[in-house]
């Protein structure tokens, strides 16, 4: 049965079967789902989405959301969770449902995604951290099944290698398709013979990997690797997104192509804003949610829209306030404001007026916006 629950939009659920638990590391899991033959429509999904999980914690109702490690070609849906500390929803989960329980999953979301190119020859480049793999593994199962003329580097982050989790897999990928697929592993705290793989992933060692990896190209005797990446997919903590984005960009990856997907609250810009904009002052901010309608004045321009509003307090979605999950989207229906940064809304969306509140300052005397998309 569909349930609509509201997670700062309304989203449709489903009960699902858990058919398979597994714990990966001391503080991983995996959990797969059964879809039945009438909902498989409701959970087709595309590499690089998450689905949301309601359940009990704590005696309370919880929603999270965790990324899908499968592929679309293999029909289910599977998750890799990290429990955070005993206490945490991810512990209760682990410890509360078990193979047989039914749990409401909600209908797959996000945009860390990408455009199936079967026919091109093309380089593709993922940065994961820790569990940031999740997302990763769906995609370079997806892309290693669908695009036979894809290459594939994986550089994967973790502090050791009892805390990796995904190693079988990525190794048996790696072993299936040696010629298109080469993934190194990097340990912050595990001493490594080669230099180059101790330490976290960042602007430092991203050079490093350039320099002494991505350099020498087969295919082309008169350029490198690096010059020959299409796309970058990044996701980890959001200091790390923030360091290796910038670093792809300033070493030749147009923004357009470079991809994230945040896995916390993150309050920083992922670029640096270089735009100034006269100051404003008293505007007047109407604003609709979950049908009811609120008005509020805010001081002037020099904060971002939903920054203010969280500080009066009101209750408006959001997640990362960093423009990259999309939670705060919402219409602009009078008024003008500057979107600094976005890496969720499509230029359809924005030419019908879709904002994303975070990324979104001011620029008249009123604004008046609709959360209520649905």
């Amino acid at each position: 049965m569909e349930q609509q629950i509201y997670k700062g939009k309304l989203t449709k659920f489903h009960w699902l079967k858990i058919t398979k638990k597994e714990e990966l590391t001391k503080n991983t899991f995996s959990l797969e789902f059964e879809i039945p033959g009438n909902m498989k429509e409701n959970f087709r999904f595309e590499a690089g989405q998450f689905v949301s999980i309601k359940f009990k914690s704590h005696d309370e109702d919880v929603i999270k959301d965790y990324s899908i490690t499968s592929a679309p070609y293999e029909e289910k849906i599977a998750l890799g969770i990290k429990i955070n500390s005993s206490e945490g929803d991810a512990a209760e989960l682990f410890r509360n449902y078990h193979v047989g329980d039914l749990l409401l999953i909600s209908e797959p979301a996000g945009r860390f995604t990408l455009i199936s190119k079967p026919s091109e020859f093309r380089t593709i480049v993922g940065f994961a951290a820790g569990i940031g793999i999740t997302p990763i593994l769906s995609h370079f199962k997806n892309i290693l099944h669908n695009e036979p003329r894809t290459r594939l580097f994986l550089f994967f982050g973790n502090q050791s290698s009892e805390d990796m989790i995904y190693r079988e897999q990525l190794d048996t990928l790696a072993r299936n398709y040696g010629d298109r697929l080469q993934i190194f592993y990097f340990f912050s705290k595990e001493k490594q013979s080669n230099s180059l793989f101790h330490g976290r992933l960042d602007d430092k060692k991203l050079s490093l990997i350039i320099n002494q990896i991505l350099h020498l190209d087969d295919t082309d005797e008169e350029s490198t690797i690096w010059d020959a990446v299409d796309e970058v997919l990044i996701c980890g903590k959001g200091d790390m997104i923030k360091t290796l984005a910038n670093a792809c960009y300033h070493h030749g990856i147009p923004k357009n192509n470079i991809h994230f997907e945040l896995f916390e609250e993150y309050n920083d810009d992922i670029y640096p804003v270089e735009k100034e904009f006269p100051v404003i002052e008293n505007i007047d901010v109407e604003f609709s949610m979950l049908g009811k309608n609120y008005f509020t004045e805010l001081p002037d321009n020099k904060e971002r829209i939903l920054q203010q509003l969280l500080i009066q307090k009101f209750t408006v979605p959001y997640s990362c306030k960093s423009g990259i999950c999309g939670s705060c989207e919402c219409i602009l229906e009078e008024g003008e404001v500057e979107l600094l940064e976005n890496e969720y809304l499509t230029e359809k969306e924005e030419e019908k007026g879709h904002i994303l509140a975070c990324m979104s300052i001011a620029k008249s005397k009123k604004i008046k916006l609709n959360f209520d998309l649905s």
